[in-house]
C-alpha cells in the first residue's frame, strides 16, 4: 500500500465520484479505477458501491476513510515537525548556565528573543558553575552553556554576549561604604570573601592579581558557595567582595556597591558549544545572542 493510494481513495471518497475525483487530482479517470481497485484487493474487500453516476462507501469504506484520513495527517504532522526541527524552529534546547550570568540584562533579553523567534521550541535551564559547565558542554550534558569569562574554554566555541567591570561590595556600615567609587589598596586590610578558585580558577586568579599588582596579597576571609552567594556574606558582616557589576542588581540590605578605579579588573559572559555542532537549534541560538551582543535584533517582547 502507498500512500498516494490513501489519497486517490479519499478523493473518491469525498467527491463520491471517479470522474469528479480524478478531476481533482489532475489525473485520468481510468488510471485512478485501476488504483482503487488494486486498494481493494490489497484490503481484501469492496471500499465502494458502484452505481451509474456516483459510487457510495461501503462500511468498510467509512471505517478506512476515517482510517486513512488520520494516517495522512499524522505523516503530514511528522513531516512538517522534521522540518521544523532541522530548521531549529521545534524540539528542545537545553542551556546551562552559571549563576552570576542571569543578573546581566542581557542574559535575559537573549532568552525572550530566542523564545519570541522560536516559540515551538522548548527551552530548559540548568544552572551551574562556569568550570563544571565546560565538562557539562563537551560531554552533551546541555547543549550550550553561558559562563562567566576569563575561563579556559579548550576547543569549545566561545560567543562573547558582553562585558562588564567588576565592582566591591562593602557592609554598610564600612568606613569607605558611602564613597561611589573605591581604590582595591583601600581594601587591603579588609577580610575578602570570593569563591572557591575551582568554580572560575582564571577570573579567581586575576582578582587575587589585580590585588598583587598594588602591593598586597588579600587575606582570604571566607568563601562563598557561588559569586552571587557573596553579596549576602557581605552584608552578614563577614569582610568585603569583589563581584561583577550586573550583580548590583540583587537588592540586600546592609550593602553598598562601589566602582573600582582601578582598571583592568573585567570580567565577560559568553556562550559556549560543541566545535561543528549539527544542531538547528543551537545554531539559531547562537545567532540570537550575536544579535544581541551587537545591539541588533527586534526589542525584546515585554
Amino acid at each position: 500500500m502507498e500512500f498516494r493510494q490513501l489519497k486517490y481513495f479519499l478523493a473518491v471518497a469525498e467527491h463520491l465520484h471517479f470522474t469528479v475525483a480524478a478531476e481533482r487530482l489532475g489525473m485520468a479517470q481510468p488510471p485512478l479505477s485501476q488504483q482503487i481497485i488494486k486498494l481493494e484487493r490489497e484490503i481484501g474487500t469492496r471500499l465502494f458501491v458502484r452505481h451509474p453516476r456516483r459510487v457510495e462507501l461501503t462500511e468498510a469504506g467509512v471505517i478506512f476513510k476515517e482510517r486513512a484520513r488520520r494516517i495522512l495527517d499524522d505523516v503530514d504532522d511528522t513531516l512538517e515537525y522534521i522540518k521544523k526541527t532541522v530548521r531549529g524552529e521545534s524540539g528542545k534546547l537545553l542551556i546551562g548556565f552559571a549563576g552570576s550570568t542571569v543578573f546581566h540584562p542581557r542574559v535575559a533579553t537573549t532568552l525572550r528573543l530566542f523564545q519570541h523567534s522560536y516559540p515551538g521550541v522548548l527551552v530548559k535551564a540548568q544552572e551551574s558553575n562556569s568550570t563544571a559547565l565546560l565538562n557539562k558542554v563537551s560531554s552533551g550534558e546541555v547543549d550550550c552553556a553561558l559562563v562567566r569569562l576569563p575561563l579556559d574554554c579548550g576547543t569549545l566555541v566561545v560567543t562573547p554576549l558582553v562585558e562588564e567591570e567588576m565592582i566591591a561590595v562593602l557592609s554598610a556600615s564600612h568606613r569607605l561604604a558611602a564613597q561611589r567609587s573605591v581604590d582595591l589598596a583601600q581594601l587591603a586590610t579588609d577580610p575578602l570573601i570570593l569563591f572557591p578558585r575551582e568554580i572560575g580558577p582564571e577570573l579567581y586568579d586575576s582578582i587575587i592579581s589585580a590585588c598583587r599588582m598594588l602591593g598586597f596579597s588579600p587575606r582570604i576571609a571566607m568563601e562563598s558557595p557561588q559569586i552571587s552567594s557573596a553579596v549576602n556574606m557581605v552584608a552578614a558582616g563577614f569582610g568585603v567582595s569583589v563581584i561583577p557589576s550586573s550583580m548590583r542588581h540583587i537588592h540586600a540590605d546592609g550593602v553598598a556597591y562601589l566602582k573600582i578605579r582601578n582598571k583592568g579588573l573585567k570580567t565577560a559572559i559568553a556562550l559556549i558549544a560543541r566545535p561543528r555542532d549539527s544542531s538547528a537549534t543551537v545554531r539559531n541560538f547562537v545567532q540570537v545572542l550575536r544579535d544581541v551582543s551587537r545591539g541588533r535584533g527586534p526589542p525584546a517582547p515585554s
